[in-house]
């Protein structure tokens, strides 16, 4: 098995929340901070509660200072938009100058992976949802993720450093289940083929899909509405459904 294939393994749900009788509380407080602690709940609804929703200057700034006490590094000059979600926090680490816009989900979910890594300058657009089951998420510095994206890792999920992502795309590292089976996909538990890996300054139009372990090089661009089922050279121009290549970004002369 490489280094990034992976085994089946157990990872909260949000539905585990509706069971579990007296024990709710601990399954809730599992599921949003990782942890079991009584106190380790009560912090982290006090702080996304009470200033989640806080709107304009007064709302940034109780933000800065509140939300690094639930997650695991913040750099400088870090602003967080309204309604943002937190799961898993202390294994989500920020770096400096970000933009985590309206409405965005930061779930590390998943109890023996690294989480959630955003660099320097980066951007998440509104309403985008970064989330791990059981896997790592890596954006590089200066990524810019536009509105409505979905990222999501079972296994592994890096983009390279200036790259570019319009609006509504969808990446991720899992979600494989076994269609041959008679167990319901419901009841399976998904599985990821490899890493799925997207290049230094590249560029995905919108409403891209990356599937599951696709690597994309550097330089490549992705052309609005495609599908992505294999990987992509560096350098390249790759469109449709499936995605093709039909150019490439520079000349083998420059």
């Amino acid at each position: 098995m490489s280094e990034h294939e992976q085994k089946p393994k157990e990872t909260f749900k949000v539905r585990d929340v509706g069971s579990g009788g007296g024990a709710r509380w601990r399954t809730y407080t599992a599921l949003m901070t990782g942890e079991r602690s009584f106190w380790a709940l009560v912090k982290y609804e006090f702080i996304v509660s009470f200033v989640g929703a806080v709107p304009g200057a007064l709302g940034l700034a109780l933000r800065k200072a509140l939300f690094p006490k639930v997650l695991g590094h913040v750099g400088r000059g870090v602003v967080f938009g309204r309604n943002v979600t937190i799961r898993h926090g202390k294994k989500i680490r920020i770096g400096d100058n970000v933009i985590v816009d309206d409405n965005c989900v930061l779930d590390a979910k998943g109890e023996d992976d690294s989480g959630i890594t955003i660099g320097d300058n980066a951007f998440i657009g509104r309403n985008t949802i970064v989330y791990c089951k059981g896997g790592t998420i890596i954006l590089g510095n200066n990524v810019n993720v536009g509105v409505n994206c979905d990222i999501y890792a079972k296994n592994h999920v890096a983009i390279g450093d200036n790259t570019m992502i319009a609006a509504y795309c969808y990446i991720m590292s899992g979600g494989q289940y076994d269609y041959t089976s008679a167990v319901p996909f419901y009841e399976q538990n998904s599985v990821s083929r490899g890493e799925t890996r997207i290049g230094e300054a590249c560029w995905l139009g919108a409403k891209v899909v990356v599937q599951d372990a696709v690597c994309i090089g550097d330089r490549s661009v992705i052309g609005a509405g495609a599908i992505v089922t294999k990987s992509v050279p560096e350098y390249s121009v790759a469109v449709g459904v499936p995605a093709q290549v039909v150019s490439k970004t520079q000349s083998d002369n420059e």
